[in-house]
């Protein structure tokens, strides 16, 4: 109880032994939390982080509180079990919390997840894909008739929390995949609580043979509370207010100002992200809270299509690129993809920051296609500006 009555004490003390910033601790003291839990409902640990200086009061933050404060308190409460049989869970019904992009959705999510005191997982959505894409591959060896069911049966015997952030299918297999995941996970009384960029019934929209995937988001509404968090302020971009988005040239300089932007949107923190296209796999090196970060090449220099850059864009807010070239003869192909890269992105409104060799009407000034270059120079150019990319 020590912890929870001297809450703000030992932010402060961590924060002076550190010498930096309350939020460059918040990793430091979740862990501290998490190695000695106390009971605090979301309400008050929200408040003492508003009071720490570590958030921003928000009154959609503070409407979803309730909810928030639902699961947890429920999630303490013992299991009940019946007889010499397992039994699941009594249903506790989840969350799916969305809204635009840099609301707070992830951080109200990681303040559920560390005050949960129940087995747990929290992941990213397209790298939870990932990991049952692997697991499935692992089953299939075994000869089962069905992949899936192992894999659930995984979930469900080590968790009785499961945190997604950013939830969005762009896949049909994926579709049909999480669906039935899903269905295993609340027949064990698993608790799921997710965030989304839309809302259910936007969630794989035009997708191909959707109507199957249909059934899925009827669940989702009957098992799960949907909760708009509708704030007017963009938390995320407020970290990019007047902060230079295109450096150039490609130097020192550019390199140590890129990583720290992705410092200050990321706290440092990265892992790789998988995209399943069409059958294939193409791998972000860096990725964190919808941030990723890749370099020129790895973006660009392979062969690369729409549909790879499409679903790339589906799948992050914010795009770091690293090293873009001067373009020209000498690697057409590469500009070919690079103009394809930023239409996608610019049409999905992707915040784009970048290092480049030269400024976006001097990148490719020589050789074919220096004509259609002009109109991803103006893109390049209309997406430094301090409100691009705000929905």
């Amino acid at each position: 109880m020590y912890l929870c009555q001297h809450f703000n004490v030992i932010r402060s003390r961590l924060a002076d032994l550190h010498g930096v910033t309350i939020k460059r601790n918040q990793r430091l003291f979740n862990g501290v939390l998490r190695a000695y839990p106390c009971p605090m409902t979301i309400q008050k640990a929200y408040a003492a982080a508003v009071a720490a200086g570590s958030l921003q009061e928000d009154k959609a933050q503070l409407d979803v509180l309730p909810e928030l404060e639902r699961i947890r308190a429920a999630l303490a409460q013992p299991v009940k079990r019946g007889g010499l049989f397992r039994k699941a869970p009594e249903a506790i019904p989840g969350l799916y919390m969305w809204g635009g992009v840099g609301r707070g959705k992830s951080m109200l999510m990681d303040l559920l997840y560390d005050n949960v005191n129940a087995p747990k997982q929290r992941r990213h959505f397209h790298a939870f894909m990932q990991w049952v894409h692997a697991e499935m591959g692992e089953a299939r060896k075994s000869g089962v008739d069905d992949a899936i069911k192992p894999v659930a049966a995984k979930l469900t015997d080590d968790i009785r929390f499961l945190a997604f952030d950013e939830m969005q299918i762009t896949d049909i297999t994926d579709a049909m995949i999480v669906g039935r995941l899903f269905e295993a996970l609340f027949a064990a009384g698993v608790v799921v609580v997710t965030t989304s960029n839309r809302p259910p019934d936007d969630l794989y929209k035009d997708g191909l043979n959707r109507q199957l995937f249909l059934p899925f988001i009827d669940l989702i509404k009957a098992r799960l509370i949907v909760h708009e968090l509708a704030s007017q302020t963009d938390y995320r971009q407020g970290r990019l207010a007047g902060a230079t988005r295109y450096f150039t040239p490609s130097d020192a300089d550019s390199r140590a100002a890129m990583a720290d932007v992705w410092q200050g949107l990321t706290d440092g923190q990265s892992e790789p992200l998988t995209l399943h296209v069409k059958g294939r796999e193409v791998v972000l090196p860096h990725f964190h809270n919808g941030v990723a970060r890749a370099p020129f090449y790895e973006l660009c220099g392979r062969p690369l299509g729409a549909a790879d850059y499409l679903t790339l864009a589906e799948a992050v807010r914010v795009l770091m690129i690293d090293d873009i070239p001067q373009l020209g003869r000498q690697n057409f192909n590469e500009a070919k993809r690079f103009v394809t890269l930023i239409d996608a992105l610019y049409e999905a409104k992707v915040k784009l920051i970048c290092s480049a060799a030269a400024a976006p009407e001097m990148l490719y000034i020589e050789g074919e296609g220096t004509f259609e270059f002009e109109r991803t120079a103006s893109r390049l150019r209309e997406m430094q500006a301090a409100d691009w990319g705000d929905v």
